[in-house]
């Protein structure tokens, strides 16, 4: 399979012609004649792009066989795939956990299951839940730069006393909604001021709410998102618009600043509890330093204790695209990423928790996120969960976020919402199994 085939799944056919030219433009090797010159795309810049560039120059430094050469790429998906189909790709690719499988579905990874046993980087070595996102059809396809585990973060100044601590903060929905009721602030004119909660922020996970109900989307190889689970998380979601009024609430969304920025809607003091991950707290040390804040698992239904416990994880990952020139010298980069103390300076430094079984007290105790012993913990919990394993995950999830936008604008029920969510995913599924699986 090749990307031709996957056109309609994130890449249009007619590009893959200018593959070759885009690809060397933007490899150019430059070889040195003193080592084998390895290509690492990455996706990230600012300071994030900086700490990786540490590593580089650690693993340059610590031998003299390979130098690797760091590029901060935009757009590295697409600009990939292209490399991949010219036949001219980078050495190693930094991209997103989410797009593992659709790349493995086209044939653009190298197998990593051989060189990754001969190292002992296996599911020993990694945390389960991060190990399973890293192994499609038996076979590993990816290793982890940095990933992240998701939580509610809470300020205690804007909280009444008796739930303003981790320990007496609200564990159900119920008690969360509760919370909210009491705390929120409203003008004359239904204008909000405070919201103590909202779905909607960030609004970067819509696709999960309804596994914090007991919900799937796929199961086994069916599309199941309009099942009672699912919709009895968007009934939920519903009740937040139907209190506040959907206008009001994109109106008071309208005036969020950016979250990397001290007008970010926690940091300013807007919601008093949101949905966020790991790395939160390294925003907070930067642009809001001294604030009070203290993080939680999210809540659970109340009649579903079973379900404590739960965080939607997310990854960073490295890979080594097909038609790599330099695999194991690629793959010898890779391994020099996952030692331990490696893998514990980029996660700190990234205010990320890591995906290693064994973790140091020096982590804990150094790390830059106060609660980082919450995100492992979560990380390592039977409650954490991945995105469905399947090449048109970010359609579906493009489509749950369709339907949370329909609801959350009360555009239509949720009924309807997640009815036609659902058929609108069947198609896309049928589709990507008959043109890419051929099933």
């Amino acid at each position: 399979m090749n990307w031709t085939s996957v056109g309609i799944f994130g890449l249009a056919a007619t590009l893959v012609v200018g593959a070759v030219v885009t690809g060397e433009r933007v490899i150019s090797r430059q070889d040195r004649t003193d080592r084998v010159t390895v290509i690492y795309w990455e996706k990230w810049t600012g300071s994030e792009g900086e700490e990786m560039r540490k590593v580089v120059n650690a693993f340059n430094e610590s031998q003299d066989r390979i130098f690797v050469k760091y590029l901060s790429i935009s757009g590295i998906d697409s600009k990939t795939r292209l490399a991949i189909a010219g036949g001219n790709p980078p050495d190693v690719a930094g991209i997103w956990g989410d797009q593992v499988v659709q790349f493995a579905d086209a044939n653009a990874l190298t197998d990593l299951t051989e060189l990754a046993n001969d190292k002992g980087l296996d599911e020993n070595y990694y945390i389960p839940a991060y190990w399973d996102g890293y192994v499609y059809k038996d076979k590993v396809w990816a290793l982890p730069s940095t990933p992240a585990a998701i939580a509610l973060h809470a300020r205690p100044d804007l909280l009444p006393p008796e739930v303003a601590t981790p320990e007496t903060f609200p564990k159900t929905f119920e008690a969360l909604d509760a919370l909210v009721e009491k705390i929120s602030v409203q003008g004359p004119n239904g204008s909000l001021k405070l919201a103590g909660f909202l779905p909607s922020n960030p609004g970067w996970w819509n696709w999960a709410w309804g596994y914090y109900f007991g919900g799937q989307l796929i199961t086994g190889d069916k599309v199941t998102i309009d099942t009672p689970e699912n919709l009895r998380a968007f009934r939920w979601i519903a009740k937040y618009t139907k209190k506040f009024g959907s206008k009001e609430v994109q109106s008071f969304q309208g005036g969020f600043g950016n979250f990397a920025s001290p007008q970010d809607p926690f940091m300013s003091g807007k919601v008093a509890a949101e949905q966020n991950g790991v790395w939160k707290a390294n925003y907070i040390n930067v642009y809001k330093p001294g604030l009070e804040w203290f993080a939680v698992p999210m809540p659970y239904p109340a009649d579903r204790p079973d379900l404590k416990g739960r965080s939607n994880l997310s990854q960073d990952v490295l890979c080594i695209p097909r038609g790599a020139k330099h695999v194991k010298e690629a793959f010898e980069f890779l391994s020099f990423v996952q030692k331990q103390d490696v893998m514990e300076g980029l996660c700190s430094a990234h205010g990320k928790n890591s995906p290693l079984a064994k973790v140091s007290e020096k982590f804990f105790d150094t790390h830059p996120n106060k609660y980082i012993r919450l995100f492992d913990q979560l990380a390592r919990s039977p409650g954490a969960f991945n995105i469905p394993k399947v090449g048109v995950f970010p359609q579906i999830s493009n489509e749950m976020n369709v339907a949370f936008q329909e609801v959350n604008s009360e555009q239509k029920t949720p009924e309807r919402a997640l009815a036609d969510a659902q058929q609108r995913a069947e198609i896309i599924w049928s589709t990507y199994r008959k043109q890419v699986l051929a099933q």
